[in-house]
């Protein structure tokens, strides 16, 4: 029925079917938009998702040059704090030895000053010993005197016979006392 009304009468369009017109214009800027698209948008938009991939492998590859890189320097760190341990280790090592070094000469040098201090006062002992041994001689000597004298009644004043007295008489005490 549409259809006989189309053909009879006047040109009535239908809205469901375009014009052969329409379909011309919009098949030639279709196309005209395709080629402006692949020859100008496209290759650009490849150029930026090109250059989009490169910089992101290229990040990726220095990332993992560097990740490399800082592995290195951890090894090599690691190497010197070990090298420095050991290093500690025997510096502690020889001053522990310097310090018993220095004990044992410290010590050596008080055994010297503590035999050389005994030393000397054996010496001044024994020249003490000797000036009050001396100095008792002469006073048992002048007390026997008195007391042989006293004893024997006869008096002994000559010095050279009341010397031998005594000389003799300290003679045998020491005599005696040496069995």
């Amino acid at each position: 029925m549409f259809f006989l009304a189309a053909e009879g009468g006047a040109a009535t369009h239908n809205p469901i079917i375009p014009a052969w017109q329409e379909i011309v214009v919009g098949g030639i800027a279709f196309i005209l938009l395709c080629f402006v698209l692949m020859k100008f948008v496209f290759p650009r938009m490849e150029q930026t998702f090109q250059a989009r991939v490169d910089a992101i492998e290229g990040g990726i590859k220095r990332a993992e040059a560097a990740q490399a890189e800082a592995n290195q320097l951890l090894e090599q760190y690691r190497a010197q704090l070990a090298e420095a341990r050991t290093d500690a280790a025997k510096i502690r090592d020889d001053a522990r030895a310097d310090s018993e070094g220095i004990r044992q000469d410290i010590l050596a040098k008080a055994r010297e000053e503590s035999d050389r201090i005994i030393a000397a006062g054996k010496e001044q002992l024994a020249a003490e010993r000797a000036t009050i041994v001396r100095e008792l001689r002469t006073e048992v000597g002048t007390i026997a005197v008195d007391l042989a004298s006293k004893i024997v009644g006869e008096s002994l004043a000559d010095e050279a016979r009341r010397k031998g007295t005594v000389d003799r008489f300290l003679s045998g005490l020491e005599s005696a006392g040496a069995r």
